[in-house]
């Protein structure tokens, strides 16, 4: 299964809005995972089975819970049985149909 997620505080009492320390105290759990992640500017992805990753995400969520008031969490999921190394794989098969309709 490969989950993207994205997860934040409202509610923090900060003047300039910024979720920042929010969002590395959850990076960081995901991180100590060992399972395969990766981190954009919008979205964390996340590799594994359905227990293990949604284990990762509720502790995650619970990692930001002490910097505000509520917390936005918004989920994707792409469940593919049988499959693994895909948060990778979709990237490199996209890359090669790129790359062959450029020829």
């Amino acid at each position: 299964m490969l989950l993207a997620f994205s997860v934040a505080p409202s509610g923090t009492g900060r003047a300039d809005g910024s979720v920042s320390d929010a969002v590395a105290a959850a990076v960081k759990v995901v991180r100590e995972s060992g399972l395969p992640n990766r981190t954009t500017s919008m979205f964390t992805e996340i590799e594994g089975t359905w227990d293990e990753v949604f284990d990762v995400v509720k502790r995650a969520t619970e990692a930001v819970a002490p910097f505000g008031s509520r917390i936005s969490l918004v989920i994707k999921a792409d469940i593919r049985p049988g499959y693994e190394g895909e948060l990778d794989g979709k990237i490199e098969r996209l890359e090669r149909a790129i790359e062959a309709s450029s020829e």
